[in-house]
């Protein structure tokens, strides 16, 4: 995706964020990565010491590992500013 793009997006998703939520609120992520390599823990760092809830599932044939991440977040910019790290991660798939 490129810059002008990604920016639409993130536009985009603050007016829906701010539509249809209260802040602060739990927001729930969700990715998926390859399994292999360093994908998983590049995405759990991104949430170290904010009190996380991450829940982890392989796919069927075990290349893809999903993960749920509920979090209380402040209001859209704090959580679309973990997208955008996360987003870096080789591989990743953000939902």
């Amino acid at each position: 995706m490129d810059s002008t793009a990604e920016n639409e997006f993130y536009d985009k998703l603050k007016v829906r964020l701010l539509e249809t939520s209260t802040w602060p609120a739990v927001y729930l992520y969700k990715f998926i990565v390859p399994t292999a390599g360093t994908g998983v823990k590049e995405i759990e760092s991104v949430f170290d010491d904010t009190n996380a809830v991450i829940i982890k599932k392989l796919s069927k044939n075990e290349k893809y590992t999903s993960l749920s991440i509920s979090l209380q977040m402040e209001n859209p910019d704090a959580v679309i500013e973990k997208y955008v790290i996360a987003t870096k991660v080789a591989g990743v798939i953000s939902l």
